[in-house]
């Protein structure tokens, strides 16, 4: 892996212009450039991993970097291949595929104790990006975990809320195909799903056993979410083996919890690590 600078991007609202660096993953017909923003600052550092087709520019990951900002703290967010600024086909995308990013981009980018903040599929990342840390021996980064703050986190979600839900045409036409064209209310453009990616996803279901993260977990999740169930998120915090462990259930909140108060929430609960208790966001 290499790094290289390009073009110097200012997010709307953000007082600071922050350069756009870009990490260089995988090799041959495989390599790929994934976009990466930092903010440098105090530790422990925040980490931003998004969801399944949104990137870094998103209402959460801006608020976050905005908060990082005003109280000096270390701040990482990327785009995962396929995704935002990174290159590669979005198509090619699977979970091995975005996991392997998500860990180049924390051993590349993150020092010190961090907390991983990850907003749906980025949830389930942020579980294997734990998982991944855990199983090192030695440990190979200089960047260590501290906490988890999940936001909606879709784990599984090619097989249980994809897969199982799949009426038997949608199933035909990936097998036969390789891809579906899904609807989505958040695009004009429909998402295209792969088989691939439904393959590929059993390879890391973490819902099957118990989840050792070795460090405390904090989970907010949307009582109207239509896309990850409220009930989905009881039943990871089953899975969860560590004690600390905090569902926060917001009664009215959809799936995207972008709106001032679901913010504020996000906030706080990154705060509650980073030795800060204001929740000013600007």
């Amino acid at each position: 892996m290499r790094q290289d600078f390009g073009l110097t991007a200012i997010d709307e609202r953000d007082s600071a212009p922050l350069v756009t660096e870009f990490l260089h993953v995988g090799g041959g017909e495989d390599a790929r450039k994934i976009a990466v923003r930092r903010r440098i600052g105090a530790t422990p550092g925040v980490l931003w991993l998004g969801g399944f087709k949104s990137d870094m520019a998103g209402t959460k990951a801006i608020a976050l970097d905005r908060w990082a900002a005003v109280h000096r703290r270390n701040c990482v967010r990327f785009d995962y291949s396929g995704h935002g600024e990174s290159g590669g086909k979005f198509t090619a995308g699977t979970i091995s595929r975005w996991l392997d990013e998500s860990i180049a981009v924390f051993d590349a980018y993150c020092e010190g104790p961090q907390v991983l903040v990850g907003s749906s599929m980025g949830g389930w990342l942020a579980l294997l990006l734990a998982r991944e840390l855990r199983r090192r021996e030695p440990p190979r980064s200089p960047a260590s975990l501290t906490a988890l703050v999940l936001i909606a986190p879709a784990v599984d979600f090619t097989e249980e809320l994809m897969w199982k839900r799949f009426p038997a045409a949608v199933k035909r036409q990936l097998e036969s195909n390789g891809v579906w064209e899904r609807p989505s209310q958040y695009s004009a453009e429909p998402y295209p799903i792969t088989a691939a990616l439904i393959e590929d996803g059993r390879r890391h279901l973490l819902l099957g056993g118990l989840i050792e993260t070795a460090c405390p977990v904090r989970i907010l999740q949307g009582g109207a979410d239509p896309d990850v169930p409220w009930h989905h998120a009881v039943e990871l915090v089953s899975r969860l083996a560590h004690d600390d462990v905090v569902l926060s259930l917001i009664k009215d909140g959809d799936h995207r919890l972008s709106r001032p108060e679901d913010i504020e929430r996000l906030i706080t609960a990154v705060a509650e690590f980073c030795c800060c208790r204001s929740i000013e966001v600007l």
